[in-house]
C-alpha cells in the first residue's frame, strides 16, 4: 500500500507534467497510525508561477471549445471518477484518517458537483438591456482565466470540487494546493484529469507548505480568481496577499454553529442528529454543530439521550470504519485536548466518563459539556473537534440570541414541530445557512456559505459560478446618428 501511495507523490501536476521537487519533500502520515505513507513535494514560488503559466496557456485552448464541449468533459470527468471511487475514497481514508463509508461518501459528493456543474455549462448567458430605438446594449459573461484553489485538510477532495467544478465549467483554468496533511487525493485527481480530453494544463497542482506554496498562490498577480477554505486567521492573511493585485476573494473561514432545540422535538431524532452534527468527521467540519441551545423543560433528558448514544459509537483506524476516526495530525489533537482542558477551567461540567482511545493515532474521545454560559471560550471559539458545548435557552428570544453570540455565522439547526417558529427563527439568526429538522441538509445545488468570520461568497448552487466569472458590457449604435442617440449616453464615472 505504502509504495503504492508513494508512487509519483513527490512530484507537482503542472501542464500535464510531473514536476520534480527542488526541496527536501514532505512527509504525509495516516493519522489513524502515526506512520508516514508518503512523501510529497515541497513547492515554492517558483512552482506556483509555472503552475499559473501552464494554467493560462491552457485558459487560452479551453476559451476556444463550446460550452456544450466542456459540459461533455465535466461529465467524462465525472464517470472517470465515479469508476475509481473506492479507490479514491480509501486514499483520502488513509490519508485523513476518517471512516471510510465517510470517505465514500465524500467522493459520491465530489461525481455529484462534477455533475452537477457539468449541466450548468452551456447555460451561463449575459443579457439584452433595452435603451431605446437604434442602439444595442447587452452583456457577455467570461471566464475569469486562471483560478486558484488552497484547499483544507478536513475534506480534501471534497473541498476541492465544490470549487474547481463551477470554475471548469465557466471556462476556467486552476491551480490548487492542498493542505500539506492531506494532498493525495488532489494529487490522483489530476492524474485523471490529464488522462482526458481537457487542455494539459487545466488542472495543476502544487504541495507544498501553506506559508510557502500556499502563500505564493494567494499574491500570484496571474490569477482571476481565489477560494479558500481555513481558519480566520490564515483567511485574512490570503484576504491581504489577494487584495494587493485586486484578486477576488471567496473565503470559508469556520463557524461556531448552534443547533436550537425546542421541547416539542421528537428528541429521539434530535439526539441523533446532535451526536452526528458535532462527531460527524470527527468534529472536523467547518459546519459542525457544536453548540447545542437547548429548552430548559427538555435540557436533561435530551443530554441523558446523547450521552446514551455517543456510548455506543466505536472509535478506530477509518480503514476499519468506525464511527469516529483520529484528528489529523498531533498538533490538531493537542489543540482540541486542550480546549477540552480549558473547558473544565472554565467550570464547565463534562457529562459520562471518558472513553478509551486506540493505542496508536492521533484519537480524541467526544466530550460534551453542560453548565456552559455564554462568555466562557468553548461556547465562543471553533474548536474543530468532537467538543459540544450545551447552553440552555429560556424563550424563543433567548434561543436567537444565544445562536448569535459568536463571531461567526455558517450553520444553524432548528429542531422543532411548530415551522411557523422555525420559520421564524430562520428570518432572525445571523447566519448563512440554516437547516430545520435536519442538521447536514442540501445538496451541490444549495448554495453555502456564513457571514461575520464565517467567510465571504458563496459555494454550491448556481450562484457559485459567479465568482468565476466577469461581466462585459457592449453598447453599440445600430444605424444614423440622431439627436436622440446624443442625449442617450452613459453617464461618466
Amino acid at each position: 500500500m505504502t509504495a503504492t501511495l508513494a508512487h509519483g507523490a513527490a512530484e507537482h501536476r503542472v501542464g500535464g507534467q510531473r514536476v520534480p521537487s527542488r526541496h527536501e519533500p514532505l512527509p504525509v502520515e495516516d493519522p489513524s497510525t502515526a506512520t508516514t505513507i508518503a512523501h510529497v513535494a515541497r513547492g515554492d514560488a517558483q512552482d506556483v508561477d509555472l503552475a499559473v503559466s501552464a494554467a493560462r496557456a491552457a485558459a487560452r485552448r479551453t476559451r476556444a471549445t463550446t460550452p456544450a464541449e466542456r459540459g461533455r468533459l465535466l461529465r467524462s470527468l465525472a464517470a472517470a471518477l465515479d469508476a475509481d471511487l473506492e479507490g479514491f475514497a480509501r486514499l483520502e481514508t488513509r490519508d485523513t484518517g476518517k471512516p471510510l463509508s465517510l470517505a465514500r461518501s465524500e467522493i459520491a459528493g465530489c461525481v455529484g458537483y462534477l455533475d452537477y456543474y457539468a449541466g450548468a455549462a452551456d447555460k451561463l448567458h449575459g443579457e439584452t438591456i433595452p435603451i431605446g430605438p437604434g442602439a444595442l446594449a447587452y452583456t457577455v459573461r467570461e471566464p475569469v482565466g486562471v483560478t486558484a484553489h488552497i484547499v483544507p485538510w478536513n475534506a480534501p477532495l471534497s473541498m476541492l470540487c465544490r470549487s474547481v467544478a463551477p470554475a471548469l465549467a465557466a471556462g476556467n483554468t486552476a491551480v490548487v494546493k492542498p493542505a500539506e496533511q492531506t494532498p493525495l487525493t488532489a494529487l490522483r485527481f489530476a492524474d485523471v484529469v490529464e488522462g482526458l480530453d481537457l487542455p494539459p494544463g487545466s488542472v495543476n497542482v502544487v504541495t507544498g507548505l501553506g506559508t510557502e506554496a500556499g502563500a505564493a498562490l494567494a499574491a500570484h498577480p496571474g490569477i482571476g480568481s481565489l477560494t479558500f477554505t481555513g481558519s480566520v486567521a490564515t483567511g485574512r492573511a490570503v484576504l491581504r496577499a489577494a487584495a494587493e493585485h485586486i484578486t477576488p476573494v471567496v473565503t470559508e473561514l469556520g463557524g461556531k454553529s448552534p443547533q436550537i432545540v425546542f421541547a416539542d422535538a421528537d428528541l429521539d431524532d434530535v439526539a441523533r442528529q446532535v451526536v452526528t452534527g458535532f462527531t460527524a468527521n470527527s468534529g472536523q467540519y467547518c459546519d459542525a454543530g457544536s453548540r447545542l441551545l437547548v429548552a430548559r423543560a427538555a435540557h436533561d433528558e435530551l443530554v441523558e439521550r446523547i450521552d446514551a448514544r455517543l456510548a455506543a459509537l466505536t472509535l478506530g483506524a477509518g480503514i476499519d470504519d468506525p464511527d469516529l476516526g483520529p484528528m489529523v495530525s498531533a498538533e490538531h489533537r493537542r489543540r482540541v485536548t486542550d480546549y477540552v482542558a480549558l473547558g473544565a477551567r472554565e467550570g464547565a461540567t463534562e457529562v459520562g466518563r471518558r472513553r478509551a482511545l486506540p493505542g496508536s493515532g492521533h484519537f480524541v474521545a467526544p466530550v460534551v459539556f453542560t453548565g456552559v454560559t455564554p462568555e466562557m471560550r468553548i461556547a465562543r471559539e471553533e474548536i474543530f473537534g468532537p467538543v459540544l458545548a450545551v447552553l440552555g435557552f429560556d424563550d424563543e428570544e433567548h434561543a436567537v440570541e444565544l445562536a448569535d453570540a459568536t463571531d461567526y455565522g455558517l450553520g444553524v439547526g432548528i429542531h422543532t414541530r411548530d415551522i411557523d417558529r422555525a420559520l421564524r427563527i430562520a428570518d432572525r439568526v445571523d447566519a448563512g445557512y440554516v437547516m430545520i429538522n435536519e442538521y447536514f441538509a442540501g445538496s451541490p445545488a444549495v448554495p453555502f456559505g456564513g457571514t461575520k468570520l464565517s467567510g465571504t461568497g458563496r459555494e454550491r448552487g448556481l450562484v457559485a459560478l459567479e465568482s468565476y466569472l466577469k461581466s462585459k458590457t457592449v453598447v453599440a449604435r445600430v444605424g444614423p446618428t440622431t439627436a436622440h442617440h446624443a442625449t442617450q449616453q452613459g453617464e461618466p464615472s
